[in-house]
């Protein structure tokens, strides 16, 4: 590479190789002295700076390249970083300044000073520059973006928020309706048809008194009896289901301990109901109240249904100061197949968003099935 620098003497070739070294970097590099005078720069930090490079040496470089911030205040020359190199005898690299052009214009710069050491001492400084004009153009680019698009995900997440807000009101709005609907007809049921069967009744134990000589008679006037009972029972259950009587005299924990026991006589379940103190006195509201009735009566109607369950237990409980109520089966479990958006699953679900609640299902093929309805910030009474 140096073969025709035999000729000159020792130091030139070396002095020829080091300006080769230093015109051939992509960088600018500039040498200065204890003064801040140029001693040395390469054609490409020359060129960068819009100056010849015998422009340049001599002169100090602070009050040329390095005079002012950005927003053109003056840079003292005692806060210069760059001469920090040869001051303090140490190194530094600096990203967050601008050097200045020949034309008076201003380019981010991005640079680092090193001291140069004869032997002890510190004679001067060497520095290394790059325009990086066109990185801080893409950042600014991309925070401009990233701005934007945080702008928009703010606007659609309070869209959202918004859609999501009107239908817990629409669905609350909905249960409230459904709620008032069922207290209608199981009042015109009871009214109504509770009243005719107990006429009916009335007349055939009359009719049975009058035909006291006619056994035949007598007992189809029984047999009428017994189906108008079973009638009657009926009629009261569904008038319960339609409206438990036990929810609006007693409340809801004794109304879920009813609910149980009757599960527990009509389906031949072992079932268990624990409610801790502190869960007993959670205050959760008229409506609220209601909700989680008919979510652990859909459960209970899901076992009885699909279950094959032998046991079920229903835990109510306070922790970090929510409301959770856990309902658990024995039963077969839900099939990987089976969907956990059916109707039921679905309005369960809806009426768990109606009050704020969460409700979370978990089940496996002959694991049973668990459920979890989790009431946050539920006031506690004395």
């Amino acid at each position: 590479m140096f073969a025709d620098l035999k000729h000159i003497s020792h130091h030139a070739a070396w002095r020829r190789q080091l300006e080769m070294l230093l015109e051939s970097a992509g960088e600018g590099i500039y040498g200065i002295d204890l003064r801040g005078r140029c001693i040395f720069i390469n054609r490409a930090g020359a060129d960068m700076l819009g100056y010849a490079p015998d422009e340049v040496v001599g002169r100090n470089m602070h009050y040329l390249i390095h005079h002012s911030h950005p927003d053109l205040t003056l840079m003292h020359v005692e806060h210069c970083r760059i001469f920090q190199a040869f001051r303090e005898g140490r190194g530094v690299r600096v990203e967050d300044e601008v050097l200045w052009r020949r034309d008076g214009s201003c380019f981010d710069a991005q640079y680092a000073s090193y001291p140069i050491h004869d032997n002890d001492r510190v004679v001067g400084a060497v520095v290394m520059f790059s325009d990086i004009s066109e990185r801080r153009r893409m950042e600014r680019e991309l925070q401009r973006s990233y701005a934007l698009l945080e702008r928009r995900v703010q606007e659609r997440t309070s869209r959202l928020q918004s859609a999501h807000e009107s239908l817990r009101r629409l669905s609350a709005h909905l249960s409230t309706l459904r709620e008032e609907e069922r207290a209608r007809i199981a009042r015109n049921i009871h009214d109504d048809l509770g009243a005719s069967f107990t006429a009916l009744q009335l007349e055939l134990n009359w009719l049975r008194r009058q035909l006291g000589a006619e056994p035949a008679l007598q007992g189809h006037v029984e047999r009428m009896l017994e189906v108008a009972q079973k009638a009657m029972e009926a009629t009261r259950r569904i008038v319960n289901d339609l409206r438990p009587a036990v929810l609006d005299h007693v409340g809801l924990w004794a109304a879920l301990e009813a609910l149980l026991l009757d599960l527990q006589l009509r389906a031949g379940l072992a079932c268990r109901f624990v409610c801790a103190p502190q869960a007993e006195r959670c205050r959760l509201g008229r409506s609220a109240e209601i909700e989680v009735y008919r979510i652990v009566q859909e459960l209970a109607t899901n076992v009885t249904r699909h279950a094959q369950a032998r046991a079920v237990n229903l835990v109510a409980e306070v922790r970090t100061g929510c409301l959770v109520l856990s309902f658990e089966d024995d039963g077969v479990g839900m099939p990987p197949s089976e969907p956990l958006h059916t109707f039921g699953i679905l309005g369960m679900q809806e009426r768990a968003r109606a009050i704020g609640a969460v409700l979370e299902l978990d089940s496996a093929p002959g694991a049973g099935t668990r459920a979890r309805l989790t009431l946050p910030d539920v006031p506690v009474g004395p």
